[in-house]
């Protein structure tokens, strides 16, 4: 495994932690802002469930854009993106609720997290290990961002409790502030993780080789009860948003357990287990896809069954043809390194995907 150095960085730690306090700080107050403006976070009128990614995505981007000190002319291009993003997530005439808006607010930040990835490579997007080590930067943020998340839950479940002890109740105080914590809290996680990737680098690597076994068992089970009942996928969209989620899940645990594996290794125990867990994921991929179309057939095209049947399509390449590089490497036909660069230069078709939801799905469907 390969962390790359980023050029021209900062390196003072005590500047490095004010200029990330200061992000987090603006981000709590940007998403305050418009409650001044008589926008409320459970409003009828959807700002904040379109909008919610673009209280801090565009700072966490600004962050590292700062970090790095990229040119001013991929700066330039990056706000461009974000300022297309506030357009389009606030000029169509959505109702809220509609099928439209929850698959807009689902996929921007998807499409949005590319920039972020840009902005942290610092000018190393274009190489392989630039894009793998944004891809272990955004599971350990993850792991960060929950431990923040769950001492927060701590801290203001033990303040509620002494203040209760007083007669004060200070949750409705909570329910107004909740959110610049939230928000803040992305940038803080993060500055943890870039400063300290020296100490914690391999959590989530090593979380994905402790339940890529689990996973893998969990869909063999799957598909043989399925063989065995005959019985076919339901798809609600509830549903297939939880499938979607654990061929998800498979796609993030392959990437990990790439990123912590010497490319030069030969083929292991784990390799074998990595290859079960990916072709079970492509054949119950191919039974959603399989699903979704007779769903589509019977009853027609919605937007939740298109965006849907894409986003299956998508999965089902990156899986095929990363079963294929993997069963070529472990008969020692090719090296493990093709398959951790198709996994990476796989990332951006993601992006492009849930831009195309953002942008053309909603007119397409009439806004519905």
């Amino acid at each position: 495994m390969t962390t790359i150095t980023k050029s021209h960085e900062l390196t003072n730690p005590q500047k490095e932690t004010i200029i990330a306090f200061s992000f987090a700080l603006a981000a709590a107050i940007l998403v305050k802002i418009p409650t001044l403006f008589g926008l409320e976070l459970d409003g009828n009128d959807g700002f904040y469930f379109r909008n919610m990614s673009l209280f801090v995505l565009p700072l966490l981007t600004g962050y590292f854009a700062y970090k790095r000190q990229l040119k001013t002319s991929t700066i330039l291009w990056l706000s461009v993106a974000f300022v297309v993003a506030v357009v389009f997530a606030n000029v169509y005439p959505f109702t809220h609720g509609n099928d439209t808006e929850v698959l807009l607010a689902l996929h921007l930040p998807i499409a949005l997290w590319l920039m972020v990835g840009i902005a942290y490579a610092g000018g190393e997007w274009g190489q392989v290990n630039g894009r793998m080590d944004f891809i272990r930067f955004s599971g350990e943020l993850f792991i960060y961002y929950v431990l923040i998340a769950l001492g927060g839950i701590v801290l203001t479940g033990t303040m509620a409790i002494i203040f209760q002890t007083i007669s004060i109740d200070i949750e409705p105080l909570f329910e107004q502030w909740v959110l610049c914590g939230v928000v803040g809290a992305v940038i803080i996680a993060a500055w943890l993780v870039d400063i300290k990737k020296g100490v914690v680098e391999n959590l989530a690597p090593m979380l994905a080789r402790l339940f890529s076994p689990l996973f893998a068992i969990v869909l063999i089970t799957f598909l043989g009860t399925l063989l065995f009942t005959g019985r076919g996928i339901e798809i609600e969209r509830d549903v297939l948003i939880a499938f979607d989620m654990l061929l998800v899940v498979v796609i993030c645990l392959l990437l990990y357990s790439i990123s912590a594996r010497d490319s030069q290794s030969p083929p292991g125990i784990f390799d074998y287990i990595q290859v079960m867990l990916v072709i079970s994921a492509l054949l119950a991929d191919v039974i959603a896809l399989w699903a979704i179309s007779q769903r589509i057939t019977d009853l027609g095209f919605t937007p939740n069954r298109v965006v849907a049947l894409g986003f299956n399509l998508i999965l089902l390449v990156n899986l095929a043809w990363s079963a294929f590089l993997y069963i070529r490497f472990l008969r020692g036909h090719a090296s493990f390194s093709l398959l951790e660069k198709w996994q990476t230069d796989y990332l951006p078709v993601y992006a492009v995907w849930a831009a195309i939801v953002v942008i053309i799905i909603p007119p397409l469907f009439g806004f519905a």
